[in-house]
C-alpha cells in the first residue's frame, strides 16, 4: 500500500500466475537466460583472470621486473653500476647475467637452448630459482667448476641426470686460418649439478643455468650482458625501473616485464575481450526473450491497461508498470547469475579436481585453472546485465502506453 502505483500493479503482474503457460514459459526461459549468462561471464572472466595472475608469476619467478643492457655488449663496472642503483626506490635486488644462445647434446639427443651465466649469490635476490630447483643446489655453480643446472624438460629430453656430462656448443667467430665470417663451433664439456623445475613449460624445456664466470670464458666476454632488476610492486615497475636506470649511464637500455612478455599479455587480454563479447551474446538472447515475453503481456493485458487509463493512470504510470516487470526479471536473473558465479569462481580448484579437468601441460604453459575475482569485472557484469534489461523492457512499455482506451474496451 506504500508502494507507487505502477510498481504495485507491476510486481502483481509479475507474481500472478493467471498469465497464458507460453507467456509464463518465456518469462521464465528469460530469467534462466540471463541467470546463465551473468554466471558463466563471471566464472569465465574469473578463471582468464587467475591464469593471466598466474602466468605473470611464473614467467616472472625465472625473470626480473626489469633489465638494463648495453645491446649484447659486456657491462663495464657492473659492480659500480650495482652499487650506484642501492637504495633506489621499491628496489629489492640486482643481478648480473649473461645469456647465450647454444646446442646441448648428450649422443644421441641434442637440444637448442639458451644457456645463462649467473652469480648464484646475488640471483636469489631477484628470481625464484633457488625455491624451484628438484635435485641438487644452486650453490653448486662454483666460479670455474663447469657445473650447469638444467630445467626438468630439458633434462628429460637429453636423458640426463645430476652426475651426467653434456657438450654445450656455441658459435664462435673464425679463427687459426679460417675467415672473419666463418663461424666455427665452441665444444666445452659440463657436469649436471641439479635439475629445477619453474612451473613454465618454456624455461623448463630451454634454459640451462652456469656460474657467471664460466659463461664470461665461454663467450670471451670480460663481464655480463645485463643486469637484472627486482622491485617490491610488480604492477610499479615499470615506473620504479625507469627511476632507479637514471642513476647509471644513459647508454643503458631498458626493459620491463611488460615490454619482455607483452606478446603473452596481449593475447590474454584480446581473449578476454572476445570472450566477453561472445559470452554477452548469451545475456543478449535472454533480453530478446524478456522483450517478446512483454510484447505478449501487453496484448494481453490490453483490456487492464484501458481500464486503468480510464481511471486515471498516466501513459508514463503505464510505462512504469512494464518497467517494473521486466526489470523485476532482470534483477532476479543476475541476482541469481552473480551469486551462482561466485560460488563457482571461489571453487574452481575443488571443482577441478571433482571433475579430473586439466590443462595438457604441452599444449598450455599452466596445466591447473586457476581462478581470481575482480570486484570491478562483478560490478560490470551485472550493470551491463542490468542495463540490457532495461532496455528490453522499453519498447513492450512505449508500446502499452499507447493504448487507446476506447478501442480496447469497445467489444468488452
Amino acid at each position: 500500500m506504500f508502494q507507487p502505483l505502477p510498481v504495485f500493479v507491476g510486481l502483481r503482474y509479475s507474481l500472478a500466475r493467471e498469465h497464458s503457460f507460453f507467456v509464463s514459459f518465456i518469462t521464465w526461459v528469460s530469467l534462466l537466460g540471463v541467470a546463465i549468462g551473468v554466471t558463466i561471464l563471471i566464472v569465465v572472466l574469473s578463471v582468464m583472470n587467475g591464469l593471466a595472475s598466474e602466468l605473470r608469476d611464473r614467467l616472472l619467478n625465472m625473470s626480473a621486473h626489469a633489465t638494463l643492457s648495453e645491446g649484447g655488449a659486456a657491462i663495464p663496472g657492473w659492480r659500480q653500476s650495482i652499487q650506484q642503483l642501492t637504495g633506489a626506490k621499491g628496489l629489492l635486488g640486482a643481478a648480473p647475467y649473461l645469456d647465450t644462445d647454444a646446442l646441448l647434446t648428450r649422443q644421441p639427443a641434442m637440444s637448442g637452448a639458451i644457456v645463462r651465466g649467473i652469480d648464484p649469490d646475488m640471483e636469489t635476490q631477484i628470481s625464484g630459482i633457488a625455491d624451484s630447483m628438484r635435485e641438487g643446489k644452486l650453490s653448486n655453480l662454483e666460479p670455474g667448476s663447469n657445473r650447469i643446472i638444467l630445467g626438468r624438460l630439458l633434462a628429460s629430453q637429453l636423458e640426463l641426470g645430476v652426475g651426467d656430462t653434456v657438450t654445450v656448443m656455441t658459435p664462435g667467430s673464425g679463427e687459426a686460418g679460417g675467415t672473419k665470417d666463418e663461424l666455427i663451433p665452441i665444444l666445452r664439456e659440463f657436469t649436471v649439478a641439479g635439475i629445477f623445475e619453474a612451473g613454465l613449460s618454456e624455461d623448463d624445456a630451454s634454459l640451462a643455468l652456469i656460474n657467471l664466470q664460466d659463461a664470461e670464458t665461454l663467450r670471451g666476454l670480460a663481464g655480463p650482458t645485463g643486469i637484472r632488476l627486482k622491485f617490491n610492486d610488480v604492477l610499479q615497475a615499470p615506473e620504479l625501473a625507469r627511476a632507479a636506470a637514471q642513476r647509471l649511464h644513459p647508454t643503458l637500455q631498458l626493459r620491463d616485464w611488460t615490454q619482455e612478455n607483452e606478446a603473452y599479455f596481449r593475447a590474454i587480454r584480446i581473449e578476454k575481450t572476445m570472450m566477453s563479447l561472445i559470452l554477452m551474446l548469451i545475456i543478449a538472447v535472454a533480453v530478446f526473450n524478456i522483450a517478446a515475453a512483454l510484447v505478449m503481456v501487453v496484448s494481453d493485458k490490453r483490456t487492464d491497461i484501458a481500464i486503468l487509463r480510464t481511471l486515471g493512470l498516466s501513459p508514463r504510470g503505464v510505462v512504469g508498470v512494464f518497467l517494473t516487470q521486466g526489470v523485476l526479471i532482470g534483477w532476479v536473473g543476475t541476482a541469481i547469475g552473480v551469486a551462482l558465479g561466485l560460488a563457482i569462481a571461489f571453487n574452481v580448484p575443488f571443482l577441478e579436481e571433482l571433475l579430473n579437468w586439466h590443462l595438457p601441460s604441452d599444449v598450455y604453459y599452466i596445466p591447473d585453472f586457476p581462478s581470481e575475482v575482480h570486484g570491478g569485472d562483478i560490478v560490470s557484469i551485472a550493470v551491463a546485465s542490468l542495463l540490457l534489461t532495461l532496455l528490453a523492457t522499453i519498447y513492450p512499455a512505449l508500446q502499452a502506453a499507447k493504448t487507446q482506451p476506447a478501442e480496447a474496451l469497445r467489444y468488452e
